[in-house]
């Protein structure tokens, strides 16, 4: 049977979602029926866990026949398998075995020193499944399954007939490909305070980090070559951010080593969620590590000013408060919030933004106080936008109908803050075929960062738990 293993779609959860359903089934008859029968995946968790790419589908004749969901809350160098399930009609074909190897793979890719999961041990499909697959029988008392064991007691799952696996992941050789997130921003406001002798102008905003964003490949080169694999439309190789990037930390750096770099694009080029900027953040902060350059973050930063004024939030990877021309950045913490993001497929151009002659450029200075009041709220592009990019202002309109909808940098994606996922997915349903809605939440601390934090741990021993 030939299947295509492929990220998971927003668009899918309700399909996944009956196939978790469809494959319960099984276990009737079973001792844990009853608590299986009652577990249901919220679907709200399924969506927020599609945006951060932690779930992958396999697909035949276009429709998905099984899924598998890795959870990233388990700790900084584990990642734990939250779901894997197979329609019944397609049991037994080797599509459960591909699924669990390619989540495996990915999770290597990204850092991850193991694989953890919870499974009955008297389920041909279950526990003797994933020994053939590498993974043993680990201690259920470890804290590592605290949060696993006390879900289980919520939902009445029998503790005595759960058991615990583990499997450990190598290192990657230097000539593989790792994976790195690149993760989308939003400016919860933007100002124009002034216009400096150079021509540039001073900004304040308040840029917030999502979970949610592009995935980029490294692979080292020892021939001192920087080449971006793959095509990204519109972008010749030689213009892209991330081969600048790349270059820039090479003789900066004075590395002599090169990298091959791959882009999954997932940010809308051109919205104002700073997706060129991000990746070239992750270029620097990635390969500063594979290649052992030694850079500190404040070098890393001043690399990306030179690339472009977002850059550096990104390399730093926190929410913060910036000012300047968006590199003087105070790290901010801010409330928990989901947002909705349109995308109305309308490019914004940036440059004639700034020349437009309506733009305000002598706003009086916010502080951060105004901003948590909700007193500074606006973006000083949006009127500017409005009026000349219809598609953004009717995006702006519609998201408007169900709070205060907002422009994210110089546009043209929109935003709506909510103060719940459910909320946020609520909304997103309805948006219109003609555009494109994200549902994200909001983070302190970037992707990435957590991301550099596994590779840096990696040269650390683990300590091996046994089975009692």
């Amino acid at each position: 049977m030939t299947v295509l293993i492929e990220r998971a779609r927003p668009s899918q959860v309700d399909a996944l979602c009956a196939i978790e359903r469809a494959a319960v089934q099984l276990f009737r008859g079973h001792r844990a029926w009853r608590a299986y029968a009652a577990m249901a995946i919220p679907p709200e968790l399924l969506h927020e866990a599609v945006a951060r790419g932690l779930v992958w589908v396999a697909i035949e004749h276009g429709e998905p026949v099984g899924f598998v969901w890795l959870d990233d809350e388990l700790g900084a160098d584990a990642v734990g398998l939250g779901e894997l399930d197979v329609l019944p009609s397609h049991g037994r074909c080797g599509i459960g075995a591909a699924l669990l190897e390619h989540a495996c793979q990915w999770a290597r890719a990204a850092g991850y020193r193991r694989v953890d999961l919870g499974t009955l041990a008297d389920v041909p499909w279950n526990a003797p499944f994933y020994a053939k697959h590498g993974f043993a029988e680990v201690d259920k008392r470890d804290p590592a399954f605290a949060l696993a064991r006390e879900r289980d007691r919520e939902n009445g799952f029998p503790d005595e007939l759960r058991v615990f696996m583990s499997r450990p992941l190598p290192p990657l050789a230097p000539d593989e490909w790792s994976v790195w997130p690149a993760p989308a921003k939003l400016n919860l406001f933007l100002r124009i305070t002034g216009r400096r002798p150079d021509g540039y102008h001073e900004l304040q905003t308040v840029f917030r980090l999502l979970d949610w964003g592009d995935e980029l490949r490294l692979r080292v080169r020892e021939d001192g070559t920087i080449r971006r694999a793959g095509e990204l439309p519109g972008v010749p190789a030689e213009d892209d951010i991330t081969v600048r990037a790349a270059r820039l930390l090479q003789a900066g750096a004075g590395v002599s080593q090169g990298a091959d770099i791959t882009i999954d694009k997932r940010i809308p080029m051109g919205g104002g969620l700073g997706g060129g900027s991000s990746d070239a953040a992750t270029v620097l902060v990635a390969l500063n590590h594979l290649w052992n350059a030694g850079l500190d973050e404040d070098a890393l930063a001043e690399l990306g000013r030179q690339l472009g004024a977002d850059v550096p939030v990104f390399v730093r990877g926190r929410s913060a408060w910036a000012e300047g021309i968006g590199e003087r950045l105070t790290p901010i913490d801010l409330p928990q919030r989901h947002y909705v993001v349109l995308d109305p497929r309308e490019h914004v151009p940036t440059a004639a933004l700034f020349q437009a002659p309506e733009l305000t450029r002598n706003a009086p200075r916010a502080t951060i106080s105004s901003f948590v009041s909700g007193e500074t709220a606006e973006n000083a592009f949006e009127p500017v936008v409005r009026a000349r990019h219809p598609r953004v202002d009717a995006a702006l309109e519609w998201l408007g109908g169900f709070g205060r909808a907002k422009l994210s940098g110089s546009g043209g994606c929109v935003f709506l803050e909510t103060p719940s996922v459910v909320r946020a997915l609520s909304i997103a349903a309805r948006c219109p075929d003609a555009w494109n809605a994200q549902v994200a939440a909001g983070a302190d601390r970037s992707m990435l960062h957590r991301t550099l934090a596994r590779f840096q741990g990696a040269s650390q021993p683990e300590q091996v738990r046994h089975t009692t």
